[in-house]
């Protein structure tokens, strides 16, 4: 099976050496897109305040139009308003970061940490494990989220996906708290 379609939409605010897109895009594991409209109507967008989670459901479009991450300040946003039409938006349900800058932190990710983080749960643990290779820290971040990762691939829709979230929090703070 063919990987699975990425694209970034770069806003060119980090060091080039140390931007994760930057890397991806320089190996041919993403493509960089120059704008809204070289990605493909309906395909599915990354967004930290959608609705719904990824999840098994959105496969099938995904394998047809692939996925897009927003290399940028999740703050910065609304300097997208071309992104709230025509694409599914879909957020990444609870991991914890890996990457120098903000290890240990949840949510706090780097565009190839949700891309990988995407693709593991729609199933591609293959394409996930060579994302996060191009990076030392990469498979830490695959190891640290592992039993996160797996129940979310599990999950067959978005709900089960936001359930498994769910009890992944409550086991965390029951440890913090026990």
């Amino acid at each position: 099976m063919p990987d699975i379609r990425l694209y970034i939409l770069m806003e060119h605010e980090d060091d080039p050496r140390k931007c994760t897109a930057a890397n991806l895009v320089r190996h041919g594991e993403a493509r960089r897109a120059s704008a809204i409209a070289s990605i493909p109507r309906g395909a599915v967008v990354l967004d930290p305040e959608a609705e719904r989670s990824i999840s098994a459901e959105d496969l099938p479009i995904v394998r047809k139009l692939g996925i897009l991450a927003l290399d940028c300040s999740w703050k910065k946003l609304e300097r997208f308003p071309r992104i709230k039409t025509g694409l599914r938006h879909r957020a990444i349900p609870f991991t914890v970061a890996a990457n120098p800058v903000n290890f240990g932190k949840p949510q706090m990710l780097t565009t190839a940490e949700a891309l990988a983080a995407s693709v593991y749960i729609l199933g591609e643990k293959g394409q996930a494990h060579r994302l996060m290779s191009r990076f030392r820290w990469g498979e830490t971040f695959l190891d640290i989220n592992l039993e996160r990762l797996e129940a979310y691939s599990s999950a067959a829709t978005s709900a089960e996906v936001v359930e498994a979230q769910e009890r992944a929090i409550q086991r965390l703070i029951a440890a913090k708290t026990g």
